[in-house]
């Protein structure tokens, strides 16, 4: 009976710490709150150091899109310093869909080890 018991509660942890996940994830999401949609989002590289620690996270950055869709410059507006460079080295790269002007876009980039 206490076999049982004890399976029974080995069972009901493994529920509920979950499953691990893929630790090759590097990014969880970015999402764009802006006007303009993306056209080419280039995912973040997940820092070793992070990685290490276990961090998690979210990046947030300004940028200004020019009028032909690229990025003109990145703004770092909040989030944890180890994630904050492959956050803005990615998003340089990334490419909006052409406007009239130049924009403003709120970005957010979430990162999270599993």
């Amino acid at each position: 009976m206490k076999r049982w018991t004890a399976i029974g509660t080995l069972l009901f942890v493994a529920i509920a710490l979950g499953f691990p996940k893929s630790s090759t994830a590097q990014e969880q999401a970015a999402t764009s709150e802006g006007k303009r949609k993306v056209t080419n989002r280039v995912m973040p590289d997940y820092p070793e150091m992070a990685r290490r620690m276990s961090l998690r996270g979210t990046v947030k950055v300004d940028v200004v899109v020019s009028s032909s869709g690229t990025v003109k410059n990145v703004e770092l507006k909040g989030g944890h310093p180890v994630l904050a460079q492959a956050a803005l080295s990615a998003v340089k790269k990334w490419k909006w869909e052409p406007a009239t002007h130049e924009t403003h876009e709120p970005i957010e980039v979430r990162f999270d080890p599993q």
